[in-house]
C-alpha cells in the first residue's frame, strides 16, 4: 500500500513559483473553489493520471458573484479540502486570500467572454463569466499548466474556457470532465449542502427534467424543452430560470445530431445548474440521459 501524498500548501505567489520551478515533467491544474466533493475528486483523478505534478487551485472568487448572491457564505472548508487533496495524491495546492490574487484591488481589466458568455447564465447573472475568466486567465498564468481539467457540471464555463484558450493563443489543453453524481441522479455542487431534506428531493427534478428531455429527443429542441419544463413546472417549490437545447459549443440547437440540454433553477434560496446531453431527430447515437 503507497503512502499517502501530503499536499504542499502554499497561499502567495513566491511560493507558488519555487514550487511551479520544481515541477518535473507536465504539469496539470485543477481550478476549484474549495468546499470539495467527489466531483472534485474525480478531476483530480484524471489529473493525476494525466500529469506528473498536479496542482490544485482553492480561491472563492468575489468577482464572480453578484451583489444579491451567496459569496458571504459561500462555504469554506479548507482543512477537509486537504484531506480530500491528500487522499486524491495532489502535490500542490494553491489556497490565496482575494488580496494575493488581486493585489491592486478588483481588477480594471477584465476578461470579455463574447456573445456566449451573455447567454444562459451570463444573462442570469450579468458579468459573472467576465470574473470566471478574468480569474481563470490569471490562475493559469501563476501556475502555468500543460493541461486543466474542469467538470462538464459547469458545462456554460468549460466551453468559454476552451474558446478563450483558442482566442487568445494560451498553450494548454482543456479537459471537460463528465458530471458526478448521487445514486439517485443529483449533481454533486458544493451549493447541494445548503438544501433541506425536502428541498433535496425537490431538487431531483433537475435530473429527471435531463431523463425527459433525453427521451423526447426525437420530436427536436422544441420537444425536448417542452419535455423538461413540464418536468420542472410539476416541481413544488421550485423556481425554474431556464431550460434551454443549444448545440454543444453553446451555438443554436441544430435540428437534428448531438444537442445539449442546459437547465437552472432555485430550490429554496439555492441555484442549482445540471446539464446532459441529447440527441435530436435520430434514434442512434448517443444514449438517453439516465441521470447516472
Amino acid at each position: 500500500m503507497s503512502a499517502v501524498r501530503v499536499p504542499i500548501v502554499v497561499h502567495d505567489r513566491e511560493a507558488l513559483a519555487r514550487e511551479r520551478e520544481r515541477a518535473d515533467g507536465p504539469v496539470a491544474v485543477v481550478m476549484t473553489m474549495g468546499a470539495l466533493h467527489e466531483g472534485h475528486a474525480a478531476l483530480l483523478r484524471q489529473a493525476r493520471a494525466r500529469a506528473a505534478t498536479v496542482i490544485t487551485t482553492i480561491f472563492v472568487n468575489p468577482l464572480q458573484f453578484g451583489p444579491n448572491e451567496d459569496f458571504d457564505r459561500y462555504p469554506r472548508t479548507l482543512a477537509t479540502d486537504l484531506e480530500l487533496c491528500a487522499r486524491e495524491d495532489v502535490d500542490v495546492v494553491f489556497a490565496p486570500s482575494a488580496a494575493v490574487m488581486y493585489p491592486d484591488g478588483q481588477p480594471r481589466t477584465r476578461v470579455n467572454p463574447g456573445p456566449l458568455g451573455e447567454i444562459l447564465e451570463g444573462a442570469s447573472r450579468p458579468g459573472f463569466f467576465h470574473g470566471v475568466l478574468t480569474v481563470v486567465l490569471k490562475l493559469i498564468n501563476l501556475t502555468r499548466p500543460d493541461v486543466v481539467f474542469f467538470g462538464e457540471k459547469d458545462y456554460q464555463q468549460v466551453a468559454l474556457v476552451r474558446q478563450m484558450v483558442r482566442d487568445l493563443d494560451l498553450d494548454i489543453e482543456v479537459v471537460g470532465v463528465p458530471t458526478v453524481r448521487e445514486p439517485d441522479g443529483l449533481a454533486l455542487s458544493s451549493r447541494n449542502r445548503y438544501l433541506s431534506g425536502p428541498e433535496r428531493t425537490t431538487a431531483l427534478a433537475l435530473a429527471a427534467a435531463l431523463r425527459a428531455g433525453a427521451a423526447a429527443g426525437e420530436g427536436g429542441a422544441a420537444a425536448v424543452e417542452a419535455a423538461a419544463n413540464a418536468v420542472l413546472g410539476d416541481a413544488s417549490g421550485l423556481q425554474l430560470d431556464y431550460a434551454v437545447v443549444t448545440a454543444p459549443d453553446l451555438g443554436p440547437a441544430p435540428e437534428s445530431g448531438e444537442a445539449r440540454l442546459i437547465l437552472a433553477a432555485k430550490v429554496g434560496t439555492t441555484r442549482l445548474i445540471d446539464n446532459g446531453p441529447v440527441r435530436l431527430a435520430s434514434r442512434t447515437g448517443l444514449p438517453p440521459f439516465t441521470g447516472a
